[in-house]
């Protein structure tokens, strides 16, 4: 277990040390701003691209990875709408934000960097299968579920399904880490190859992505903080690292998904919330401060659960 918590601690220590960068004034809270842009814009879409273009996804069918990963989301998106809306009286529009809260896995920030310091590249090719329908699956159900929530509460009149999809599309369209993925399928299909200069500019940019997407997660969440609704928060927070990677463990031996892929799913479902869940809950301007809760208790106790995952995997 020592060993294990060795391996995982760097990750949880670099998260640590942007949010001390913030606390003790050394550097500007607007860096991680602009860190946390540079990795969504930069950074990670070349990582991705260069996956995808050259890595080996012979690992089996994604069904089966995406079954068992999204499986486990249902379930606990759905055991987090309960407990905000049947334990502790929300409406349903904080259900969704307690659902989101609780399911939406930081894949990209925190997920990938741990995956890439604890797997090979297969691994990291099976948390790149995830990444490419990750973020359209969650953004479209979390829009979805959300408008309907809406409705019940406010008696809002319902907006075309079509319009909603739309407005949804346009975004991910312009999503870079989803116009990096398809570069690299297309690079991948065309068979051109990635070697030289232009191999080493690409490995030399992706070689940045992990440790400033920590960096600038540890600054984001000096900014978030645990605001209110630290019941709920808890609660959520256990959903998050504990029920969702139990649930995707379950499922993976249940569809036998090949054993890196299945490490990468459950290591993926046991990192903290991402700051995904607050933008949502920014976007429709309802419960700010429990998605900011939950990111921050998920961060800071992520550590242990993500160890005593690493160790269940057999790392």
């Amino acid at each position: 277990m020592t060993d294990i918590l060795l391996d995982v601690l760097p990750v949880f220590l670099i998260i640590a040390l942007g949010w001390a960068a913030v606390v003790s004034g050394f550097l500007k809270a607007e860096l991680g701003d602009a860190l946390g842009d540079f990795v969504f814009r930069i950074g990670v879409p070349v990582l991705l691209f260069r996956t995808v273009a050259t890595a080996d996804f012979s690992g089996g069918s994604p069904w089966g990875l995406w079954v068992a990963y999204f499986g486990g989301v249902a379930v606990t998106w759905t055991a987090g709408h309960l407990v905000a809306t049947r334990f502790f009286a929300s409406d349903a529009r904080f259900g969704v934000i307690a659902g989101v809260s609780s399911a939406f896995a930081n894949t990209v920030f925190v997920g990938l960097p741990l995956v890439i310091r604890l797997l090979d590249q297969k691994g990291v090719a099976a948390l790149a299968i995830l990444i490419s329908v990750h973020l359209p699956v969650m953004m479209i159900t979390g829009t979805l579920l959300m408008e309907r929530a809406a409705r019940r509460t406010e008696g809002r009149p319902p907006r075309p399904l079509k319009t909603v999809l739309a407005q949804v599309a346009g975004t991910l369209a312009r999503n870079p880490l989803v116009i990096g993925i398809l570069l690299g399928s297309a690079v991948r299909t065309l068979g051109v190859p990635l070697g030289g200069v232009v191999g080493a500019t690409l490995d030399q940019i992706a070689a940045t992505a992990g440790p400033t997407a920590l960096l600038s997660i540890g600054m984001a969440v000096r900014r978030y903080g645990v605001r209110d609704n630290l019941g709920l928060a808890a609660v959520i927070a256990a959903l998050k690292l504990v029920v969702l990677p139990a649930t995707v463990f379950g499922l993976t031996r249940l569809v036998a998904i090949e054993p890196t892929w299945a490490a990468a799913m459950v290591l993926t479902a046991a990192v903290p919330t991402g700051v995904n869940a607050y933008l949502i809950a920014n976007h429709f301007g309802v419960g700010h401060g429990l998605a900011s809760s939950v990111i921050t208790l998920t961060t800071l106790f992520g550590v242990v659960t993500v160890t005593v995952w690493a160790w269940v995997l057999g790392f």
